[in-house]
């Protein structure tokens, strides 16, 4: 099973269009304010669907719900491909959103199922940082297919339209998982449903542990999600500005010349976050216990932000790009820790539910500051600012100081 988790994660990442989504959007026209809107209706809608989606896969079928998910994606990349207006593309992200909540957490708790049917709980950071490194990996072979596409063609529409493959094989890889990590024989009620989404949610805010989980799945990966994708722009113009000497760069679109730096750069961060990921491991080891774990990442991104926030005021388009990859390699570091923190703390029944209600945590952080960081950007370029990305650092170090602050206080 192993391998099909892996491969599942592989597949998942051929999202060819993901290190140009960004620039793809601004192609159609759109500003920065406009992407974050789309960023928030994607991450609404996921976030009304989160716990429900999360019961049903719990109460009825883990399978159902990732075969269900992998149809929306296929319409959403359909749509992305051809749309340019802006309802269509808020229709493309409705049921982007639909995928992302009928999977987030879905498969987390099916690699959880099968390692307790095996009796290796203690092995849920290893395996699941294993599993993860294959989706960073594919995520590198990605980009090394998706720059090529928009190198030659000096188009976007394809790479969206190309995902669709993977994903497709993605369904017939779920057919061969076998019953029994669904851990229910599918025969509840919405009744049953409803009552079983309810408890997660109670239990999830009555219980200290999981309350301070949740948030700080809001300060890291609420964050990061609204961030991350900024180094697209960022390399985007330090494309314009550096000189290639054995290539002319004249006769190619901006497009063509994005497409030269952010392939190699996607590709070196997605290999970085695949060894951080199958490593993750190590830090809880090494730091003692998983919380202990969480508190040093949480002190190494308050380095990693203030980095990028400087790069920002500086205009170090280079700077901004380290810190970018490091920030990526910190986060897979972080991912698996605190995946395996929720497990530990909750129930085996609520699996998928319980990872339903962090995603869902997290995401309106997302909801939150993409419209808001989108905007700042904005403002920033529209003051003609030399260097209109300093908002992005700012927000992520100011969670991430609050965060460690709070973290070393607790453990106080």
């Amino acid at each position: 099973m192993i391998f099909r988790f892996s491969l599942y994660g592989f597949l998942k990442n051929q999202r060819y269009f993901e290190p140009f989504l960004f620039l793809a959007f601004l192609e159609k026209g759109l500003d920065f304010t406009d992407i974050g809107l789309l960023i928030a209706v994607r991450e609404l809608t996921t976030n009304l669907l989160e716990i429900p989606s999360g019961a049903v896969a719990d109460v009825i079928s883990r399978r159902f719900s990732m075969i269900l998910s992998f149809g929306a994606y296929i319409v959403a990349f359909t749509t992305f491909g051809y749309a340019s207006d802006m309802n269509l593309l808020y229709l493309g992200m409705v049921f982007f959103g639909v995928g992302e909540a009928f999977r987030s957490g879905t498969h987390k708790a099916m690699i959880f199922a099968w390692l307790r049917s095996q009796g290796r709980e203690d092995e849920r950071v290893k395996i699941y940082g294993y599993t993860r490194s294959w989706s960073k990996y594919g995520s590198a072979v990605s980009v090394a297919l998706a720059a090529p596409i928009v190198l030659f063609t000096d188009s976007y529409e394809w790479i969206f339209l190309a995902a669709i493959v993977p994903y497709a094989l993605n369904i017939v890889n779920f057919l061969g998982y076998p019953r029994d990590l669904d851990e229910t024989d599918g025969a509840a009620s919405m009744a049953e449903v409803v009552r079983h989404a309810g408890r997660t949610v109670s239990d999830s805010v009555q219980r200290p542990r999981l309350r301070r989980l949740f948030f700080e799945s809001m300060g890291f990966d609420g964050v990061f999600a609204a961030t991350k994708d900024y180094l697209q722009p960022i390399l985007a113009a330090l494309a314009l500005t550096l000189a290639v000497s054995w290539i002319t760069l004249e006769d190619w679109s901006e497009t063509q010349q994005a497409a030269l730096l952010v392939g190699p750069v996607y590709i070196v961060l997605h290999l970085l976050s695949g060894a951080a990921s199958r490593r993750s491991h190590r830090v809880s080891d090494r730091a003692g216990s998983e919380d202990r774990a969480a508190r040093w990442l949480w002190g190494i991104s308050v380095l990693v932000f203030a980095g990028l926030t400087i790069s920002g005021f500086t205009g170090l388009l280079v700077g901004a790009v380290a810190a970018f990859v490091a920030l990526n390699v910190l986060h897979n570091l972080w991912r698996p820790v605190l995946i395996s923190r929720f497990d530990t703390h909750g129930s085996a029944i609520q699996g998928a539910s319980l990872l339903s209600v962090e995603s869902q945590a997290r995401r309106v952080a997302t909801m939150i500051m993409a419209p808001i960081l989108g905007y700042a950007v904005d403002a920033a370029i529209a003051a003609e600012s030399v260097n209109p990305w300093w908002p992005v650092g700012a927000l992520g170090l100011l969670c991430s100081i609050l965060f460690f602050a709070r973290s070393v206080m607790e453990n106080d």
